[in-house]
């Protein structure tokens, strides 16, 4: 069993582990027929409370010595199958937290939205059975992959994943363009969701290559009965020039095509920002200038993913060559909340509406990009990895946050976070907040020690009889690089005292 010092840390270790199996056999195998898949997701995607609901009020692997979930785990096959029953048992005396009742619908852009989870422009809404699926499983909206009057000649392979040291899925980078599918199966595809979905917001993702197009586009568009229109100002990839992200680096080219899909629709429109500039708010401003009714942000930010030190070549790796490409997943998260931020505290820009995307793979993540002001999340990476059931927790998790924290609809708290983010010389900078040690969880591995003195202040020092780490506080700083890497969470944030004045 965990030890309760270190429950916390072994638990994300223990799902870390998990495949996340479909058709789970672990599930299958549970002769209580716990659904135990279920939980080890939830957890996972930190939606920890949905994960205790799950669990019977009384505990059936309390009296269940087969293990035959352990058994039919397919981790077991690699190495070692995952701790189900440890797993289990850990959070099964933790409190449980009642949904209440809580409204996550959003008007957004003057539609209603069930909910503010949709499928972002990409592989992920790109034909009628794919959304069809998504929608069933509780998805509110779609901006479908991006129509053209062209279709694309794409490569193969198009996808690679970046990873550091157990992590498989740090960021990920693909070379793939707009719909290849034709123009005309992409009307028939949308207006068959329409039909179907009629309470679903579509969104359709569109790209000209000349003002001409770009209106005719939105025509289209118009009559299949999409609510929303979104110009894709931002794919980084395209082969064509003076397309995507060629089109959002340039202000001029945004208010001229923003000027032209204006001409060929009366619905909202979305223009999806590039990240591959220095201040957003530049293109973002002239693209509400000229008729534009809210933004879409970030697309993905390029990259190129690795080098191959044998072959020297990169990934993805089509014969032998690669391209510059887009750049996403949990590690773009800073970088797209950031540009969030800065179009929010800009004057012109301030109640804008905002579809925000870029990283976000949880609840949590998804919280804190309402929490900066945005009114819609787009979502893509994570469903390409986990598959569309992640909406599950990402609704569950919302909705019991909320419950938890006493707000009664997702809108209370949008942006909430937007006062705490100031200038750098805003920031309080006549006190130090030293760290705090918690000799009972220290394990004694140095870490702190090394990352001080090679990479701080030379601030910590450690004991010679038991390892652990003792403060220099005249040379401390307040830095807190040793909470950021200690692996025993047993440095935290400690009492902030006034800095001393310089000797004279």
């Amino acid at each position: 069993m965990y030890s309760l010092l270190y429950k916390d840390i072994s638990i994300r270790e223990d799902v870390a582990g998990c495949l996340l199996c479909h058709d789970a056999p672990c599930s299958k195998a549970c002769p209580k027929l716990l659904k135990t898949d279920g939980i080890i997701r939830s957890l996972r995607f930190e939606n920890r409370f949905g994960a205790v609901n799950r669990l019977p009020d009384k505990l059936p692997c309390d009296d269940c010595d087969t293990k035959e979930c352990m058994e039919a785990c397919i981790k077991g096959k690699i190495n070692e199958p995952v701790q189900i029953d440890r797993i289990i048992k850990a959070i099964s005396n933790e409190p449980r937290v009642k949904e209440s009742e809580v409204d996550l619908s959003i008007e957004f852009c003057g539609v209603t939205c069930e909910n503010p989870f949709f499928l972002s422009s990409s592989v992920v809404g790109s034909n009628y059975d794919m959304v069809a699926k998504a929608f069933e499983m509780g998805w509110a909206g779609v901006a479908f992959k991006t129509i053209g009057m062209f279709v694309p000649e794409e490569v193969s392979p198009r996808f690679a994943a970046l990873n550091k040291e157990s992590v498989p899925f740090v960021g990920f980078k693909n070379i793939e363009q707009i719909s290849d599918h034709t123009l005309e199966e992409n009307i028939s595809f949308l207006k068959r969701l329409k039909l179907q979905y009629p309470s679903k917001v579509i969104v359709a993702s569109i790209m000209g290559q000349n003002e001409e197009e770009w209106t005719k586009l939105a025509e289209l568009m118009t009559d299949a009965g999409a609510d929303i229109i979104e110009c894709n100002f931002s794919c980084p990839h395209m082969t064509n020039s003076g397309v995507g992200s060629d089109v959002g680096q340039n202000p001029d080219l945004v208010a001229l095509y923003t000027k032209a899909t204006r001409k060929g629709t009366h619905l909202p429109i979305l223009a999806k920002m590039t990240p591959n500039v220095g201040n957003m708010e530049i293109p973002a401003i002239a693209a509400m200038e000229a008729g534009a009714t809210g933004i879409a942000a970030i697309n993905t930010i390029k990259s190129i993913m690795n080098v191959n030190l044998s072959s020297f070549t990169s990934e993805p790796n089509v014969e032998g060559k690669t391209s510059v490409g887009g750049y996403s997943g949990k590690a773009v998260k800073p970088i797209a909340l950031r540009f969030i931020h800065n179009m929010k505290a800009c004057e012109a820009l301030k109640n804008v509406p905002i579809s925000g995307m870029g990283g976000i793979e949880t609840w949590k993540d998804a919280a804190e990009f309402l929490s900066l002001g945005c009114e819609n999340l787009q979502i893509t990476t994570s469903v390409m990895q986990y598959g569309y059931r992640v909406i599950e927790d990402l609704i569950e998790g919302m909705k019991l946050y909320l419950s938890y924290q006493g707000y009664k609809t997702v809108t209370e708290f949008i942006g909430k976070a937007l006062p705490n983010i100031v200038a750098a010389d805003k920031l309080e900078r006549d006190s130090i907040c030293y760290p705090r040690f918690d000799r009972e969880k220290c394990v004694g591995c140095g870490r702190c020690y090394l990352s001080c003195y090679d990479g701080g202040h030379q601030a910590i020092k450690v004991s010679d009889s038991n390892r652990t780490p003792i403060l220099i506080v005249d040379k401390c700083v307040g830095c807190q690089l040793c909470v950021t890497v200690c692996p025993a969470e047993a440095i935290a944030s400690g009492k902030r005292v006034k800095k001393k004045l310089p000797k004279i």
